[in-house]
């Protein structure tokens, strides 16, 4: 059974810096485009960001860019969010996402998704 785990969530001042781990298990990780998204209370799912299966091809929301960096690694079945200069409206719940043939921004379109991880950021 495939399994998306994340976990570095947690509280942190605006300004601040997390790192969320995404680990996957029983997946072909290295076959799969990853993102992450984000989902704040009363507000729908959104795209945050999303890297190709070797780990040269990256795509980021505009609320992100600059900021956010994805990264994976192949060896270790694990994606990565490094997050910075965070904002109290980054405070989502993060979700990590798995598709083996779609590489775009439509969450519905991903086929396996982690429990996530709640990132809070005060002000």
């Amino acid at each position: 059974q495939v399994q998306l785990v994340e976990s570095g969530g947690g509280l942190v001042q605006a300004g601040g810096s997390l790192r969320l781990s995404c680990a996957a298990s029983e997946l072909t990780f290295s076959g799969y485009f990853m993102a992450w998204f984000r989902q704040a209370p009363g507000k729908e799912r959104e795209f945050v960001a999303r890297i190709t299966r070797n780990p040269i091809g990256t795509y980021y929301e505009d609320s992100v860019k600059g900021r956010f960096t994805i990264s994976r690694d192949n060896a270790k079945n694990t994606v990565y969010l490094q997050m910075n200069s965070l904002k109290p409206e980054d405070t989502a719940v993060y979700y990590c996402a798995a598709a083996a043939r779609y590489y775009g921004s439509i969450w519905s379109e991903y086929e396996y998704w982690g429990q996530g991880t709640q990132v809070t950021v005060s002000s």
